[in-house]
């Protein structure tokens, strides 16, 4: 019975390496590609968080930090690699871009595995525990992403080519309110939501049954 048990638990820790693995392949694949990306204009939104909150249902908010931390440094590189509003903070001072670009999605991660498990004790059927993920994950994203964006940059003007790069908005503020209230940002909600939810129940059912 005993060697039974070690074996399920080295099972379930091979399980969750495995899956650990895959998830920050998929993040880093989708940061370098399209797949990751909804650009309109100069302003981007990232799909990213769908591997993000995939782990946090799956495997928790620990492995859902790391995964948003992957991410976040994915998103730093993209200021070196052409990303329009990147480039401009970078050239503003790299420390607080660095900040801005990886702080949000570790704290994105982790806030989105701990809503989740705590929303999980109150449905053991996954009625729409998974659903709150999906959206959580999204929100806390841009949430922390735009908050500290206008508390480390809000005082930046951009210059006439910068605001050119950015489809006309010239503040950091200006840009804030754009990604907030554009129609990108409800796309990658609704996505991210669908997809995170909907990929994470059919993960976790299958999981539990090599457990």
């Amino acid at each position: 019975m005993a060697n039974n048990k070690s074996v399920r638990t080295r099972t379930g820790k091979t399980v969750m390496l495995v899956e650990t693995a895959m998830l920050t392949a998929i993040v880093v694949v989708m940061s370098f590609t399209p797949l990751g990306y909804l650009r309109i204009g100069g302003l981007e939104l990232t799909l990213i968080m769908v591997p993000v909150i995939i782990g946090a249902v799956t495997q928790g908010p620990a492995v859902a930090a790391f995964l948003g931390g992957i991410f976040g440094l994915t998103s730093f590189a993209q200021c070196f690699m052409g990303s329009a509003l990147g480039t401009i903070l970078v050239s503003i001072s790299i420390p607080r871009a660095f900040v801005v670009c990886v702080i949000p999605r570790i704290l994105a991660g982790l806030f989105c595995g701990l809503l989740f498990s705590a929303c999980r004790k109150r449905d053991p059927r996954g009625t729409w525990s998974f659903a709150v993920a999906g959206i959580s994950g999204s929100l806390f994203n841009t949430a922390f992403f735009l908050g500290l964006l206008a508390l480390l940059f809000w005082n930046v003007q951009f210059s006439a080519e910068q605001a050119a790069s950015l489809g006309g908005v010239d503040t950091v503020l200006k840009t804030v309110i754009g990604i907030a209230a554009g129609i990108n940002a409800p796309i990658e909600l609704l996505v991210c939501a669908i997809l995170g939810s909907a990929v994470g129940k059919g993960l976790s059912v299958a999981l539990k049954r090599l457990h």
